[in-house]
């Protein structure tokens, strides 16, 4: 047996019972009501619980692994065990009952949420103003983990990303960056402003076009301070105020598509400002 993994007899007893209470409860954390009153997470699906495994620390609660899992993932489960010794087997029979869509992998972690808006001086963060998709939501925050935002401000009215739907979507990009939540549109506009940064808007109507401030045609410079803010898949920026942003830019679409969806522009606007930075930099 390799020195990485815990004896057997040492790690919780396997979990067989499909309708034990612990089953229920992590069941549960599906649901908003009981994130809240218990103040943890559910994560579902390898990629996302490997990153809570690699980056959550102390805040990893449990890691659930079925045996099918642990054959065919056996690093999966020894660097969860060098993690915690929290790491329980369970039956593919009780991991659906847990979470049919983790795929036998699933863990608990400490809610990762910030309330309000820091005291830092960002100078790279995206807004989500009242994105409703969980999966838009999750793909808009593994954009800006990659493209190297500081952090993703959810205004209030955007779904919530503790959701187990937007964790997956992220692939565990929620662990890598700070999540600001309970914050309204105004105050984060003012936020921004007291920053040095730009409040920029990706919106299909804009007047900036995104490949001529690329070449350093339009007066938004890319590599400065800047905000994206990204609006609601159906209302778009109607329900904001605009007239706080400082560039509203449009991204331009050949072929005859009508629109991007929000997380694919999301990712277009975000890379242009990754590769403007990295440009300055080198």
């Amino acid at each position: 047996m390799s020195a990485d993994f815990q004896p057997r007899s040492k790690r919780p007893a396997l979990l067989d019972n499909p309708n034990a209470d612990r089953i229920r409860k992590v069941a549960a954390l599906a649901g908003r009501s009981a994130r809240r009153r218990s103040g943890e997470v559910l994560v579902e699906g390898p990629q996302a619980v490997r990153e809570a495994v690699r980056f959550c620390g102390k805040d990893l609660v449990d890691v659930y692994i079925s045996q099918e899992v642990e054959q065919r993932d056996p690093q999966l489960l020894r660097d969860a065990l060098k993690a915690t010794r929290w790491v329980h087997p369970m039956t593919e029979q009780v991991a659906k009952a847990m979470s049919p869509s983790a795929q036998g992998v699933a863990a608990v972690v400490k809610d990762f949420r910030t309330d309000g808006l820091p005291k830092v001086d960002w100078d790279f963060v995206v807004i989500m103003g009242q994105t409703q998709d969980p999966g838009n939501a999750g793909n808009i925050i593994r954009a800006a983990d990659a493209a190297g935002a500081d952090a993703v401000i959810a205004c209030s009215g955007t779904v919530d990303v503790s959701s187990p739907k937007v964790v997956r979507a992220s692939a565990g990009s929620v662990f890598h960056l700070p999540s600001i939540v309970n914050v309204g549109f105004d105050e984060v506009a003012e936020w921004v402003k007291s920053r040095k940064m730009s409040l920029v808007a990706a919106d299909g109507h804009g007047s900036v076009n995104l490949f001529d401030a690329q070449d350093g045609m339009e007066s938004l410079d890319l590599a400065a301070p800047t905000a994206w803010v990204f609006g609601n898949e159906a209302h778009g920026f109607a329900q904001l105020d605009e007239s706080v942003i400082d560039h509203s830019v449009s991204i331009p679409l050949g072929g005859h598509a009508e629109s991007l969806n929000v997380s694919a522009a999301a990712a277009i606007c975000l890379f242009a400002t990754a590769k403007a930075r990295h440009r300055m930099r080198v």
